[in-house]
């Protein structure tokens, strides 16, 4: 009975670990919950240059801390949520944003690799194609095969 106490105590511990922790301090939250929740939205969408794969609301970087007290400051003076966003992107460009951007550049980045296969597919299918097509060799005649039996035999 201890035994099993014990694993499952052990087990909530290991569950109560992979909790992800909330890296935003205290100071940095704004009074007004509706703006601290704009913040917060906003935030989450924001990646953080240093860790990379996480976004700035979960990051304890010192450089997430600064993002996200910019980002509460835009807020305060009255930017929209676009308007914040935009303002991080003009700064750190497109790779601070979790999910990019539909655009032209997007497309091509993420459409290059199906291109560049269903181009291979097609070079291969056409090289075989013509393979296939080229003539084959006519058959030597009598007179042809006489010749070349007197060459070899000399």
């Amino acid at each position: 009975m201890q035994g099993v106490l014990a694993s499952l105590l052990f087990l909530l511990a290991l569950l109560a670990s992979a909790v992800p922790a909330m890296a935003f301090n205290p100071d940095e939250v704004l009074k007004d919950p509706v703006l601290e929740q704009r913040a917060r939205n906003l935030t989450s969408q924001l990646r953080c240059m240093v860790c990379q794969n996480q976004s700035i609301d979960d990051s304890n970087a010192e450089l997430a801390r600064d993002l996200r007290v910019l980002v509460r400051e835009r807020i305060v003076e009255g930017d929209s949520d676009e308007a914040v966003i935009d303002y991080v992107v003009s700064r750190y460009g497109e790779f601070v944003l979790l999910k990019p951007r539909l655009s032209l550049r997007t497309i091509l980045l993420w459409g290059a690799p199906i291109g560049l296969t269903l181009a291979g597919v097609l070079a291969v299918f056409i090289f075989s194609r013509r393979r296939v097509t080229l003539e084959q060799p006519k058959k030597l005649s009598a007179d042809e095969e006489a010749k070349i039996r007197d060459l070899l035999e000399k």
